[in-house]
């Protein structure tokens, strides 16, 4: 399950920004996690619990936005949510067009106290 070691990671970074920040409590981290990001939030949300045990972030928040997949269509210029990916643009049904969200998996920020 790799969503252990983007959790280790990402508490690993929030920690690190608390005690630059000279806190020594983390009280969120929220990130942006993106449909196509092949990860699973139920998963990132179970190693979040426990990955935190015993850091400055036990007991801390989880919040997480979820991006759905997002292209934009080069022929007819439209910014459009995919119905399902690949697929096509629901404007002028040309096939795929360019990815533009949904890979995403980022830190967007850290509460601490």
């Amino acid at each position: 399950m790799h969503e252990v070691s983007i959790m280790e990671s990402a508490v690993s970074m929030a920690v690190e920004t608390a005690r630059k920040s000279g806190s020594d409590r983390v009280l969120a981290v929220r990130l942006r996690v993106g449909v196509l990001s092949g990860v699973v939030p139920e998963a990132l949300r179970f190693a979040f619990d426990v990955v935190c045990q015993g850091t400055p972030a036990e007991g801390s928040a989880l919040e997480m936005e979820l991006v759905p997949a997002g292209g934009w269509c080069p022929v007819c210029q439209a910014d459009f949510e995919y119905a399902e990916f690949p697929g096509e643009c629901p404007r002028c049904h040309e096939p795929n067009g360019e990815l533009r969200r949904g890979r995403e998996l980022e830190i967007t920020s850290v509460e601490i106290s």
